[in-house]
């Protein structure tokens, strides 16, 4: 893959663009401006954070749990889904407002709203993949007053890709910044994916495994809250040797990339019937251990590898990738970025890309053929 400030295109003005993401955790919509022309990032922004309420979890819960029995056959749940997009349209909308509220520069001429996944199937021999995020486009045009980047995914899963990650246009502006050198974006959201950076400048992105998703999903199963706060369950058990032995043995370990995950390809029914402490703490060192098979995977061990995501704010999953991975783990903060925020300015970036024609996807971060444009923009 071609680094994104090397590609093409007519319009080069950098404008402000407001980017939105709600991810497989279902915990709150992160909204942020940059300044950029698509290949470079001029300047940051204002950010904001919009938490879900209990009931609005619980319908895009619902969503996707019924998403995962449909799974493409058989009548659509269309009326959880027409829910669930209300609830995403009212939750952007306030985000966008929060977003807004002491901004003084200019208003963004453009948002890139990624939508809610609820099912993801990467293609298989013989099976094409699929890809679906709620979301009603005209609504959310209406709601956020600005000409709206949506359904980034489709066209890529359409040519045979994986449809993920598509934030590696915007980890390689990031890279950018920071110079030249080896180096490995790493996101911990509901899955973990990676973008190294390799010493020609290429680019290899790729799901490496569970990251937040299932660890959530045990403890919230536990009523223990909605995630592992501080790590603390994971710090107080202990994780089965044996069964991590297991787990990595599977196929997905040993298919090249790149290649994309579900979010439940990988659940908390792995560790079912041992304590709450043992099993967070079994999960945990799982996450770590496949991103860790993941590095392996790739043709240059990188020089430090940048964790984003969700799952940065866990010390106990911090620790594991510290003792897991052969190179320097860093926070995004420690590398200077804005942490909670990358997955939101990642989808301003490949707004404004698909406003101006550019590709946001390559051979080597989805598998597409040749570098791929995407994205719809309602004006």
């Amino acid at each position: 893959m071609n680094t994104a400030n090397s590609d093409s295109a007519s319009d080069s003005r950098p404008e402000w663009v407001a980017g939105f993401m709600s991810g497989t955790s279902l915990d709150a919509v992160d909204a942020a401006l940059i300044l950029t022309d698509g290949r470079q990032v001029f300047e940051f922004g204002a950010t904001a954070e919009r938490k879900y309420l209990p009931e609005e979890r619980r319908i895009l819960q619902r969503a996707t749990e019924l998403a995962r029995t449909w799974n493409w056959t058989g009548p659509r749940p269309d009326e959880a889904f027409d829910e669930a997009k209300a609830v995403i349209t009212h939750t952007h909308s306030e985000t966008m407002q929060q977003l807004l509220t002491d901004w003084t520069d200019p208003t963004p001429v453009l948002a890139g709203v990624h939508g809610q996944t609820v099912l993801h199937r990467r293609p298989m021999p013989g099976k094409p993949g699929a890809t679906l995020q709620l979301i009603d486009a005209p609504a959310m045009r209406t709601a956020l007053g600005v000409p709206l980047a949506y359904d980034f995914r489709t066209a890529d899963v359409a040519e045979g890709g994986q449809g993920a990650p598509l934030a590696p246009a915007y980890h390689a502006a990031l890279l950018q910044r920071l110079g030249d050198g080896t180096a490995c974006v790493l996101n911990l959201g509901g899955v973990a994916n990676i973008t190294a950076r390799l010493a020609d400048g290429s680019l290899i992105a790729f799901d490496t495994g569970p990251a937040n998703g299932p660890i959530d999903e045990w403890v919230e199963g536990h009523g223990r809250g909605t995630h592992d706060f501080g790590g603390t369950l994971a710090k107080t058990g202990t994780a089965d040797e044996a069964l991590l032995e297991q787990l990595l043995q599977h196929d997905w370990f040993s298919e090249a990339p790149p290649k994309s995950l579900d979010r439940y390809d990988f659940s908390a029914a792995m560790v079912k019937g041992m304590s709450v402490e043992d099993g967070a703490a079994t999960l945990t060192e799982f996450s770590a251990r496949a991103v860790a098979a993941g590095i392996a995977q790739l043709p240059e061990i990188p020089s430090r590898v940048i964790a984003c995501g969700g799952g940065r704010h866990n010390p106990a999953l911090m620790d594991a990738l510290a003792r897991a991975l052969p190179c320097a783990v860093l926070s995004a903060e420690e590398a200077g970025w804005r942490g909670d925020s990358i997955e939101a300015e990642a989808f301003a970036f490949l707004a404004a890309r698909t406003a101006r024609g550019l590709p946001i996807s390559w051979p080597g971060t989805t598998g597409v053929p040749e570098p791929m444009t995407g994205g719809i923009v309602l004006a």
